[in-house]
C-alpha cells in the first residue's frame, strides 16, 4: 500500500506540457504615462520572444517566460525615443532587455487568467500581477495552431530605478510615476507539438 501511495504521488507530479512560442510579429507591450499633468503619452515595445507552457492535464499548471527588446521602443517621436533609450531612462546599452518569468498562473471563469511573476526592467526585478485572458486554440489559414494571451498591469517606474523628472512652474512634474502596461501576444504551437 505504501508503494502504491508513493507511485501515485510520483505520477501526479508528472507535468505533461505543451509549448507555445511567442509570435514576435504579432506581439507587443504598450505603455501609457501621465505627461505634464494634462495628458498621457503612450508607446510600444516590440521585439518580443518567449514561450508559454501549458499542462495538458491541468490548465492551472502553466509557465510563461518572455523578453522585450528595449531598443524597439517607439513613441512616434525620434527625439523622445532616443531620450528613453539613454541613461536617464531605460539605458538600453546597459539593459537591452526587459523580462518576465511567471511564478503562478491561475485560470478564472472563461478565458480569464491571472499571472504573477518576476518582471525585470533596468536591472531591477519586482513581482507584478497581470490580469488578462488566454484564448482557446484555433488553426489559422496556413495550418498553424494559435492562441492569444492579453493582459494589463501597472507599475511604478521609480521601483525600477527610473526616476528622471522635471518640476513644472505649477509645482507638478513633467512625468507621472505610474505606468499602465498592456500586452498583446499571439502564441503559435511548434510543428512538433501539433496534434491531428
Amino acid at each position: 500500500m505504501k508503494h502504491l501511495v508513493i507511485l501515485s504521488f510520483v505520477l501526479s507530479s508528472v507535468v505533461f506540457s505543451t509549448q507555445w512560442d511567442v509570435d514576435g510579429a504579432h506581439a507587443s507591450a504598450v505603455f501609457k504615462i501621465r505627461h505634464m499633468t494634462v495628458s498621457n503619452v503612450s508607446g510600444e515595445i516590440t521585439g518580443m520572444t518567449g514561450s508559454l507552457k501549458v499542462d495538458d492535464k491541468d490548465n492551472n499548471h502553466m509557465a510563461l517566460e518572455g523578453s522585450l527588446d528595449m531598443n524597439t521602443i517607439n513613441t512616434n517621436n525620434k527625439e523622445r525615443d532616443n531620450h528613453l533609450k539613454a541613461p536617464d531612462f531605460f539605458d538600453v546599452k546597459k539593459f537591452p532587455n526587459a523580462t518576465f518569468k511567471s511564478k503562478i498562473i491561475s485560470k478564472g471563469a472563461g478565458d480569464k487568467v491571472t499571472l504573477v511573476g518576476d518582471f525585470t526592467l533596468h536591472g531591477v526585478t519586482k513581482e507584478v500581477t497581470i490580469e488578462g485572458e488566454l484564448t482557446s486554440a484555433i488553426k489559422d489559414p496556413f495550418g498553424k495552431v494559435r492562441r492569444g494571451l492579453s493582459g494589463t498591469t501597472q507599475i511604478n517606474r521609480k521601483d525600477f530605478g527610473i526616476s528622471w523628472n522635471k518640476v513644472l512652474d505649477n509645482g507638478g512634474f513633467a512625468l507621472g510615476d505610474t505606468v499602465d502596461v498592456s500586452i498583446e501576444i499571439e502564441l503559435v504551437q511548434p510543428a512538433k507539438d501539433k496534434k491531428g
